[in-house]
């Protein structure tokens, strides 16, 4: 018989927050963590801004000795995960440790890292390149210095899935869960792509915005005059248990997950199938994972990234898998105020849904101006709604055709 995983612990460090609280607050009132970029000399770069963790000290939540071997992308991971654990009331010392793992998404790992060492490697050559480079900067160094940090000995592993890194990640911890092989699990996702060399691809590519005059409009999902992506960074961890587990140390539990689908478009590296097929299809394999029918869904925090064809199509899917429902549901994008966190997005999408339902609060779709008619349904504009949420579920979708989906559902017996 399938255990039941729910959600005991949130913490965050992102655009909008640095913990659960100030996150909540700024997210409902609709305030925009866009702004400037402020960690590298944007000349010459098309897009100038991002949606960047601020006032982040790592000395705050990390021994400064150990904060300097770590990434920032690594840094992030071990903040979250402590205000994770907090927020959980977990006792570590108390948990049988061998069955608690880690599984983290992360898109780009130490890019940081990465672009320092490669420019000592250019100007002062390799006997100076520092032997905790590789370390700092793999990308399943935020899982291991987790487990290392708290002594967890379970399963442990970094997915990388595009900007559905973390939603794959969650779902495989929570599969973990349901499948019996796990008590408990740390997941969710870390990300510090803020970087020149990231920003400039992305620039190349032209998937980001260039409304670099008006930062805080910038990322506007489903709107017309949506121009392209806001970089961010940052990190969310969720601690997950075994529903038994959860209820025999006390925990307060936040929500339950009960379904997880995840597709592949095999189309393109970038650009979505055009029938949204692969999105559809995640969609409904999570409905059918949970068993539950599709109206009975209430919000959907949508991937929603502000790009013109990934809002339209995921729209398209949408009214593929709801069929009349779709008309009925409430619809948001975070990103609209968090930008886009790549493989950290879907943690924190996550975990909005599990906020949701606890709160009873839907975040808005900010900067929703001019509705694009290709998009027409109810993306909860700029404003919060107040609404009994009993089931939500979230979208990622990332570069190389990965679609994931979860859904979580209000707890009980």
């Amino acid at each position: 018989m399938l255990k039941r995983a729910v959600v005991t612990g949130i913490g965050v460090l992102t655009p909008v927050g640095n913990n659960l609280e100030e996150f909540w607050t700024n997210l409902t009132d609709g305030k925009s963590g866009v702004g400037p970029i402020t960690r590298f000399d944007t000349e010459g770069y098309t897009s100038k801004i991002a949606a960047e963790v601020k006032n982040f000290d790592p000395a705050d939540y990390i021994d400064r000795k150990e904060a300097r071997r770590m990434d920032r992308f690594t840094q992030f991971a071990v903040a979250s995960t402590g205000m994770a654990v907090e927020n959980a009331g977990l006792n570590i010392e108390k948990l049988n440790r061998a069955r608690c793992g880690v599984i983290l998404g992360s898109g780009v790992g130490g890019i940081e890292t990465m672009e320092q060492q490669h420019r000592i490697l250019l100007e002062r050559g390799p006997g100076r390149i520092s032997p905790f480079f590789i370390p700092m900067m793999i990308s399943n160094m935020g899982s291991g210095q987790i487990s290392i940090h708290y002594g967890l000995r379970g399963f442990n592993v970094t997915t990388t899935s595009a900007c559905a890194s973390s939603t794959n990640a969650i779902g495989d911890a929570f599969k973990l869960i349901q499948r019996g092989q796990a008590d408990l699990m740390i997941s969710g996702g870390t990300e510090a792509p803020v970087t020149s060399l990231a920003v400039a691809g992305f620039c190349s590519m032209k998937a980001l915005s260039t409304r670099n005059d008006d930062p805080a409009g910038a990322s506007r999902p489903f709107e017309a005059g949506r121009d392209g992506f806001v970089i961010g960074e940052g990190a969310v961890i969720l601690v997950l248990e075994e529903m038994q587990h959860a209820l025999d140390r006390g925990a307060n539990i936040l929500a339950e997950i009960i379904g997880y689908g995840a597709s592949c478009d095999a189309y393109h590296i970038t650009a979505p199938d055009p029938e949204g097929t692969g999105a559809a299809s995640a969609m409904r394999m999570a409905l059918d994972d949970a068993g539950l029918a599709p109206d009975k869904v209430d919000y959907i925090n949508a991937h929603g990234t502000s790009t013109p064809l990934g809002d339209k199509l995921e729209t398209l899917a949408i009214k593929e898998v709801f069929g009349e429902h779709a008309a009925k549901l409430a619809i948001s994008s975070t990103k609209s105020m968090t930008g886009h966190l790549l493989g950290s997005a879907g943690g924190l999408e996550a975990a909005v849904c599990a906020l949701s339902i606890t709160r009873g609060v839907i975040p808005p779709t900010i900067n929703m101006d001019h509705p694009d008619p290709e998009c027409d349904l109810d993306y909860v504009p700029n404003n919060a709604r107040q609404k009994v949420v009993d089931a939500a579920l979230t979208n990622s979708f990332g570069f190389g055709g990965h679609n994931a989906t979860l859904i979580f559902q209000r707890f009980s017996f």
